[in-house]
């Protein structure tokens, strides 16, 4: 017998794929609504036959979330973007997807909804990934008072848009780009430990109308990320440092033009290197604020660290990938 039914909410992506697993494990049925549902097949791995559904949804269509949300006993909110391209905008993604779907939730009598959000989520941040991850909070509290709001820090594991990203840049490039002088910090968070914290963010009555903070073991400069990369894939390069106010006009032109990259270009021309959001969020430490909930207040003790998890995969960018010996060997 199952706990009840879960929604995942863009449950395709990178982290959707280990709260999907996560959820299964503690005995839920998971729904995963996303919009384009051929991308999702593999998620159906995640649990024994029929614990495990995948439908068509997208946020910014009531219809299509009050379809996904059918029979559901709560939900949970993995939509986000990193950078916007023709309709999909930090505002109708971010911001008024939450809130139609908080809406939808509501209407439907669902009152377990997790909206995953990010460290930097402030209604005063210069990024407007930061400023609608804030709007998207405030709309779903304001909805459903008893939500649980997780913010992570960079997310980290196999399919990964950081350490992955860095890691292939270096592949082509003689030095690496260290931005504000690579002194922003981090507190990396594996995805499993981050699908932890979802499944107990559901299932938890004390965590009830709570923000926690989501962050890994240990807190790294933006250099010593790189120094970690760099010596997992034995490529040594030069760390360039590149001021705030030269890296904003390069990276706010490179979004702008990512945006209207046609979608059959996608395959080509890949995700932007850099856009101005991202560069206005590493302008501030990605940490665990002093004083806030954490993912040990939701029983999650034992977490993985970059260390541990990072060389098994960033590994297939050494010059021989699986076969390379490491040169101080």
């Amino acid at each position: 017998m199952s706990k009840g039914l879960v929604t995942l909410v863009g449950g395709s992506g990178f982290i959707g794929r280990y709260a999907a697993r996560a959820l299964v494990a503690k005995g839920w049925r998971v729904r995963v609504a996303c919009r384009r549902v051929h991308t999702a097949l593999d998620v159906r791995l995640a649990g024994p036959p029929g614990w495990v559904d995948v439908v068509q949804a997208n946020i910014r269509d009531r219809a299509s979330l009050e379809r996904a949300l059918d029979g559901a006993d709560a939900v949970v909110n993995l939509v986000g973007i990193l950078f916007e391209h023709a309709r999909q905008t930090f505002d109708s993604e971010q911001s008024g997807g939450a809130a139609l779907l908080a809406e939808v939730a509501k209407e439907k009598g669902i009152n377990r909804f997790v909206q995953v959000s990010a460290i930097g989520a402030d209604p005063g941040s210069r990024s407007p990934y930061g400023r609608t991850k804030a709007a998207a909070e405030a709309s779903v509290r304001e909805t459903i008072p008893s939500a649980v709001v997780l913010r992570p820090s960079i997310v980290f594991g196999p399919e990964d848009q950081f350490f992955n990203r860095f890691a292939n840049m270096a592949r082509f490039v003689p030095f690496m780009p260290a931005i504000g002088g690579g002194k922003t910090k981090f507190q990396p968070i594996y995805a499993g430990d981050v699908a932890a914290a979802i499944a107990a963010a559901v299932e938890r009555e004390d965590a009830a109308g709570r923000t926690f903070e989501i962050g890994g073991p240990s807190i790294y400069s933006f250099n010593a990320l790189y120094d970690i990369i760099l010596k997992t894939i034995d490529r040594p390069r030069f760390k360039i440092p590149l001021p705030f106010f030269v890296a904003r006009p390069m990276a706010y032109i490179t979004g702008a033009i990512w945006r209207f990259v046609p979608p059959f270009s996608w395959g080509l021309f890949g995700d932007p290197p850099l856009t101005g959001s991202q560069v206005e969020m590493l302008a501030n430490d990605n940490v665990v604020a002093a004083g806030a909930h954490t993912i040990a207040d939701l029983g999650i003790t034992q977490l993985e660290s970059v260390e541990a998890i990072v060389p098994s995969y960033l590994w297939r960018f050494r010059p021989y990938g699986e076969f390379h010996r490491p040169s101080e060997a």
